[in-house]
């Protein structure tokens, strides 16, 4: 009989493109919108509070983006890794990087979490706080960073299990936390009256119950690569590795919340708590719209990194047109509904009629960039699942980062709030733009399969 090992090898090279990727994306997606469904869960629960209450799950929000910024960091570093290690049929290697991921991360996760924890409210003005918010995200705060090591570890499990070819496992880990986190919302909250402090511990059990039965899957063998303290790699060379693959993410995440502090501020500043609450509500409505797309383009990351570690480049090329066009079906569906349903998706989750004002619009603004989305996607994962580092890097500092917050700006001093809520639709349209040539470029220069 064949080991495992080998029939996994088969599935990852010998499956037909578009069906692995739909075997690897459904549970991807799944997880993902699951995760956004609780995210809008505590958007709406938290909106019961109160505009200052609700602002603040948007500010909160940008603390979760630095967590997942190191913990998409050494997951996607190494899953890269590891996916062209098994590939290659390396099992040791793929070992040695995801030990070494793991407990880097649990790390990293816990010095973030007592440094914050240490400087809560600098931490909550920097990230977008006003005077009548900031009440409410230093309580909402405080347990996100008590959760953070398991936070920040959990993203290296669940991209260590994807670039596996087991996105099943993945995803059971995922929503079980995200139902967990539903269910407790209106019972901490109501249910015991603790509020916000209800809103936050649910948060933080739900991650942490997570983060335990994504590593039950590790720890019960069923996973290739293994989590051993012992085999956590003593050559910085690797671990730069890991840093150095896993930088695009990094950059992503990072940026994220740095983009997010800085809209936070500007929405803050032109229209009050109402412009706050509405950005935030905005930004979980169009992060659930995109997951869709991000769920098929993360079922694509390991079909492109197994194969191109692997030799099987033409399944790389086919994978990326695949994936690209069935990002545009699954968001221009989702893009239509939204635009005729702006005014009422944002009226579930805030009453307030100067919110549904601002919010609508901005919405409305934010779909109409939506199918330049997936190739911008689908370019970056690529490049990065296949250790295009510099490239990879470059493209992903451009959505949140070098095109975001320069636009950001500028739109915001010469149009006011409306160039707050258009920035993000203009940063869109120019990183589809500049990842054209770079895709191109890949592609041209791609060998023939081995």
């Amino acid at each position: 009989m064949e080991s495992t090992e080998s029939l996994q090898y088969k599935k990852m090279t010998e499956t037909p493109v578009s069906k692995l990727i739909i075997s690897l994306g459904i549970p991807t997606t799944i997880s993902m919108l699951v995760t956004n469904i609780y995210n809008l869960a505590d958007t709406y629960f938290v909106g019961q509070i109160g505009t200052s209450a609700s602002g603040a799950v948007g500010v909160v929000f940008g603390l979760m983006a630095i967590l997942q910024a190191f913990g998409f960091m050494f997951g996607h570093g190494a899953g890269s890794i590891i996916s062209r290690k098994l590939g290659a049929r390396d099992v040791k290697s793929a070992t040695r990087f995801a030990s070494t991921s793991f407990f880097l991360s649990l790390a990293v996760g816990t010095l973030i979490g007592m440094l914050g924890l240490a400087f809560t409210d600098p931490l909550m003005r920097i990230l977008g706080s006003t005077e009548t918010i900031l009440p409410y995200s230093r309580i909402y705060g405080m347990y996100i960073l008590i959760a953070a090591p398991f936070m920040t570890a959990s993203c290296v499990l669940n991209n260590i299990l994807r670039y596996e070819g087991r996105a099943m496992l993945a995803m059971i880990g995922l929503t079980a936390g995200g139902i967990l986190n539903m269910i407790g919302d209106p019972i901490l909250m109501f249910g015991f009256g603790l509020g916000i402090h209800g809103a936050g511990l649910s948060t933080a059990i739900s991650q942490t119950i997570s983060f335990f039965i994504l590593l039950f899957m590790f720890l019960s063998g069923k996973t290739q690569s293994k989590l051993i303290i012992t085999r956590v790699t003593r050559d910085i060379k690797e671990v730069l590795e890991i840093i150095g693959t896993g930088f695009p993410s990094l950059i992503r995440q990072g940026l994220n919340s740095v983009s997010t502090m800085i809209l936070n501020q500007r929405a803050g500043f032109f229209g009050g708590d109402a412009a706050v609450a509405a950005m935030s509500i905005v930004n979980r409505i169009c992060f659930f719209a995109f997951a869709v797309g991000l769920g098929i383009g993360q079922g694509f990351q390991p079909v492109s990194a197994f194969n191109y570690g692997a030799g099987k480049y033409s399944r790389v090329k086919k994978g990326f047109y695949f994936t690209w066009l069935a990002g545009e079906f699954c968001l221009g569906l989702v893009g239509i509904a939204g635009l005729f349903m702006s005014g009422n998706l944002i009226g579930f989750f805030r009453s307030d009629p100067e919110v549904i004002r601002i919010g609508t619009f901005a919405l409305r603004a934010q779909i109409l960039a939506i199918l330049f989305e997936p190739f911008a996607v689908c370019g970056n994962m690529m490049l990065q699942s296949v250790g295009r580092k510099a490239g990879a890097s470059f493209l992903a500092a451009l959505r949140s980062g070098l095109y975001f917050i320069p636009v950001l700006i500028l739109l915001s001093m010469t149009l006011g709030l409306t160039g707050v809520a258009i920035s993000q639709t203009v940063a869109d349209i120019l990183t589809c733009i500049t990842t054209v040539p770079f895709v191109i470029h890949f592609f041209r220069n791609l060998p023939a399969d081995v």
